[in-house]
C-alpha cells in the first residue's frame, strides 16, 4: 500500500480546543438554565424569538414550500419509514423455558422521551427531520422533541419544519448546536429530559453529545461526514471524483478517501478533482477545496484483499464500492456506517431518500456501532420468573459461585430461600475461600433454626464445603 495523495489533517486534529469550548459551553448552560441557553442562541445564531416553535409556524413553512417539494420530502419520509418498519419487525420479544421451573424473557421498551438534533447551518438538513424523527415515532417513542437552528430574521428553514411535521414531531425547538443539545438533555423549556439524543451535527455538536454521554444515552459519535470509495480499474474516474466532492462539501473538516487498486485510476482521479471541485457553485467549492487538501486521501492497494483490510481500518461512515464482482464485497467488507454497491447507487442517495438512515457513526466508531436504527431507541431487557423446583435447581448454585467469588452475602440470598422452602433437604452451598485476618482459615457453616438459617464463623480448621441441614438436625453439618 502507497499514498498517491495523503491527508495534513486527521478526524482528531481540532479535539483538544473542540472539547474544552464545549465543556465550558455545557457547564454554563446546565448552572444558568433558560437564560444561559438564551445568552448562546443570541450570541452564536442572532435569535431572539420563540424557543418552542409555535404551531402556525409550521402551516407558515408548508405554505412557503412548492407542491413537487413536498411531495419529494413525503417520498423520502416514506422510504424512510417502511425501511425502519422492517428494522422494527426484527426486533422480537420472546420467551423461553431454560429449565424446569424457570422462565426467562426478552422485552421491547421503547424509551419514553427521544431529542433529535437536526443541523440546519451551512445547508437546510430536511432529510435529517425526517431520519432521526421518523425512525423515532416508527420505534414507538411516546415524546419527540426536535432541535434545529434558527438564524436572525430568517427564523428555522421551512423545508425543516415542513419534514419535522411530517414526521409527527411532538415539540420543536429553535436551538442550535451545542446550545441545543443542553437544551434536550438538560429539559430546557419542555421540562422532559431526553433518554437519548440522535443526529448529526458539526464537531462542536458531536462533542457535546460525547460529554454527555452516561447522562443520557446517544445514538452514535455522528461528527463531520466522512466518506470513503473503493474502486478498481473498472471504475469511471470522473464519477468516481464527482461522488469525492459532493461529500467533501459537507465542511472543511469533512475527510473524503479513495483506496484504488489502479495506478492509473488513481492519477486520473488526482488531476481532476481541482477541476471537479473548481464547477461547484462558490460555497461548496470553498468548503469542498479546502476539504480535500486537508483531509481527502488516496490510497493504493496492492490487491482488493489489501484494499479491504485498508477500508476496514478507516471504518469509514459512508463506503462505496465502485469495482467487479460486488457480492464479494458485500461479504467480505465489515467497518462502515452505511454500505453502497456499485455505480449505480451513491451516498448522496442515502443521504437524502433512498431509505437506509443516514445517521451514522464516525471518527472509527464503525468497528463496533452501526447506524441509527429503531433499536437504538428500544431498551432491550430481559426478566425471569421461577417456581419453587427452579429455586431448588438454580440455588445451589448461586450460593456455590458466589462463595467461590467471596461474595457471602450474595450466597445467603440463596440460602435463606432454601432453608424457607426445602427445610427438610440437605443442599452443597460451597465455601468462601478467603482467610481471615491474622492467616487463619475459615468457613462458613449454615444451619436451619425454625426455618430461619443461621451462619457461624468456623476457625482455625481448613476452608470447608457446607450443607443445608435438615431441619431436625438442627445442628451444623459440614463435610
Amino acid at each position: 500500500m502507497k499514498y498517491l495523495k495523503k491527508a495534513t489533517h486527521t478526524a482528531t486534529s481540532h479535539d483538544v480546543e473542540t472539547g474544552e469550548t464545549v465543556r465550558q459551553l455545557l457547564s454554563q448552560i446546565e448552572s444558568e438554565g433558560e437564560d444561559g441557553f438564551r445568552r448562546c442562541n443570541r450570541e452564536f445564531d442572532a435569535w431572539e424569538g420563540d424557543v418552542i416553535v409555535p404551531a402556525e409556524a409550521f402551516e407558515k413553512a408548508s405554505q412557503a414550500l412548492s407542491e413537487t417539494v413536498k411531495d419529494d420530502l413525503q417520498f423520502a419520509r416514506d422510504r424512510v419509514r417502511d425501511f425502519a418498519q422492517k428494522q422494527r419487525e426484527s426486533c422480537v420479544e420472546f420467551e423461553v423455558q431454560l429449565s424446569d421451573g424457570l422462565l426467562a424473557g426478552q422485552r421491547l421498551i421503547p424509551v419514553s422521551t427521544a431529542g433529535c438534533y437536526v443541523p440546519g447551518g451551512r445547508y437546510a438538513h430536511a432529510a435529517s427531520a425526517i431520519m432521526s424523527i421518523c425512525t423515532a415515532r416508527v420505534a414507538g417513542v411516546e415524546n419527540i422533541i426536535a432541535a434545529t437552528p434558527a438564524h436572525g430574521s430568517v427564523g428555522i428553514n421551512p423545508a425543516i419544519l415542513y419534514a419535522m411535521k411530517l414526521c409527527k414531531v411532538d415539540t420543536v425547538l429553535a436551538a442550535g448546536g451545542v446550545q441545543g443539545i443542553a437544551a434536550l438533555a438538560f429539559g430546557l423549556f419542555t421540562g422532559h429530559k431526553a433518554d437519548i439524543i440522535v443526529g448529526p451535527g458539526n464537531r462542536f455538536v458531536a462533542e457535546a453529545k460525547r460529554l454527555l454521554f452516561g447522562q443520557i444515552g446517544i445514538d452514535v459519535v455522528a461528527g463531520p461526514t466522512e466518506s470513503l470509495v473503493i474502486a478498481d480499474e473498472s471504475a469511471n474516474p470522473e464519477i468516481v471524483a464527482a461522488d469525492l466532492a459532493g461529500q467533501a462539501e459537507h465542511g472543511v473538516d469533512s475527510p473524503v478517501w479513495l483506496v484504488t487498486t489502479s495506478h492509473d485510476l488513481g492519477l486520473k482521479v488526482l488531476d481532476i478533482m481541482p477541476g471537479v471541485i473548481a464547477d461547484l457553485p462558490e460555497q461548496a467549492r470553498t468548503v469542498a477545496g479546502q476539504a480535500w487538501q486537508d483531509y481527502g486521501e488516496i490510497v493504493l492497494a496492492d490487491d482488493r484483499q489489501e484494499a479491504c483490510r485498508v477500508s476496514d481500518d478507516y471504518a469509514p461512515e459512508h463506503l462505496q464500492v465502485q469495482a467487479r464482482d460486488l457480492d464479494w464485497w458485500l461479504a467480505e467488507l465489515r467497518n462502515y456506517g452505511s454500505l453502497f454497491l456499485g455505480e449505480e447507487t451513491t451516498v448522496a442517495f442515502g443521504d437524502k431518500c433512498s431509505g437506509p438512515n443516514h445517521i451514522l457513526p464516525t471518527k472509527g466508531a464503525a468497528r463496533y456501532s452501526g447506524g441509527l436504527s429503531v433499536a437504538k431507541f428500544i431498551k432491550t431487557v430481559t426478566w425471569q420468573r421461577m417456581t419453587r423446583n427452579g429455586t431448588r435447581q438454580i440455588a445451589p448454585i448461586a450460593a456455590r459461585i458466589s462463595r467461590l467469588e467471596g461474595m457471602e452475602g450474595h450466597a445467603r440470598t440463596s440460602d435463606v430461600r432454601l432453608a424457607e422452602y426445602f427445610p427438610e433437604d440437605q443442599f452443597d452451598l460451597g465455601r468462601l475461600p478467603a482467610a481471615l485476618p491474622g492467616g487463619e482459615e475459615s468457613s462458613w457453616a449454615l444451619c436451619s433454626w425454625a426455618r430461619k438459617p443461621r451462619w457461624r464463623l468456623e476457625t482455625s480448621v481448613p476452608a470447608r464445603t457446607t450443607f443445608f441441614p435438615p431441619k431436625a438436625q438442627r445442628g451444623i453439618a459440614v463435610g
